[in-house]
């Protein structure tokens, strides 16, 4: 069992209170068990939350994070911005919580707080798009407009199943746009409805059949989709295999490179780990190794 000093668990306190009450009881308890000295501090906003963690990074040797992807996502770019950088580690309080189950951590909170004390340190690669970090996606088009589609009152009562009805929603409205990429070997372009650059390999709780991904390789996986029709999900399917040929590929495009610039004829919204803030023309690149983070176990 690994045991700290001093530690930060910081949760989204917007979550409502016998909700949280609830979680900080499943977790706290186990994890006071090997650290010294947790401090615990609740975040209503993602300033605060920015701010909360700039304020630590110095001080502990492990922050905790509670909080859904956006939580993480706020956090993850104020500490990686850090030149002093505690390791991480993600409880999953959220709708998806993707980046914590490319992390191999149980989607039960108790469990999730036993493995922070049990499980291994990773260092853990990340992408920058211009002046904004990712942890698990950047994406272009379908994803994006997935995003914007979904009803908040539907994610508040349906939570994951919200995805799912907001992608079929946005699937039959697709509208393919113009692109080109650029990376330091080649150059790509033509008629798409959607770029991923990944990271991980979890987006809206479902995990994509590509088992190259890995989020300490020093390298970003690109896949470009040209159609939302049904041959291309079946090729996308079809990369569940190891030994698929990509090169054979038709109604999808992928590939893997540290360094990617991505343009598009007309102006697109970007979407960060499920946060719009930005938009094309974008430069992305793989900052390898950059954080430490707590992993599960390899079942």
């Amino acid at each position: 069992m690994s045991t700290f000093q001093k530690a930060l668990f910081l949760y989204n306190g917007n979550a409502g209170g016998d909700v949280i009450e609830d979680k900080l009881a499943q977790t706290i308890p186990i994890l006071s068990q090997a650290i010294k000295q947790l401090t615990v501090i609740q975040t209503n906003s993602v300033e605060d939350a920015k701010r909360t963690c700039e304020m630590y990074a110095k001080q502990v040797e492990l922050i905790i994070i509670l909080g859904g992807d956006g939580t993480v996502h706020a956090c993850i770019n104020k500490i990686a911005s850090l030149k002093e950088r505690p390791i991480l580690a993600v409880l999953p309080g959220g709708t998806s919580n993707d980046f914590s189950r490319m992390m191999l951590m149980p989607q039960s909170l108790e469990e999730a707080a036993q493995t922070i004390l049990e499980g291994t340190i990773m260092d853990i690669d990340i992408g920058k798009a211009d002046e904004r970090y990712f942890l698990n996606f950047l994406g272009v088009g379908l994803v994006t407009e997935t995003s914007q589609n979904i009803d908040p009152n539907q994610k508040k009562n349906f939570g994951v199943l919200s995805y799912f009805m907001s992608t079929i929603k946005t699937v039959s409205q697709a509208k393919s746009f113009t692109y080109n990429i650029t990376t330091r070997q080649d150059s790509y372009n033509g008629e798409a409805v959607m770029i991923l650059v990944l990271n991980g390999k979890f987006i809206g709780t479902r995990e994509l059949p590509i088992t190259s991904i890995h989020p300490s390789d020093g390298l970003l996986d690109v896949l470009i989709v040209k159609n939302s029709n049904l041959a291309s999900f079946r090729e996308l399917l079809s990369m569940n295999n190891p030994e698929m040929d990509t090169d054979n590929l038709r109604e999808v495009t992928y590939f893997q490179t540290d360094y990617l610039e991505v343009y598009t004829e007309e102006e697109k919204e970007v979407d960060t780990d499920g946060e719009i803030a930005a938009g094309t023309p974008s430069t992305i690149e793989v900052v390898p190794s950059h954080l430490k983070m707590i992993c599960g176990s390899v079942k």
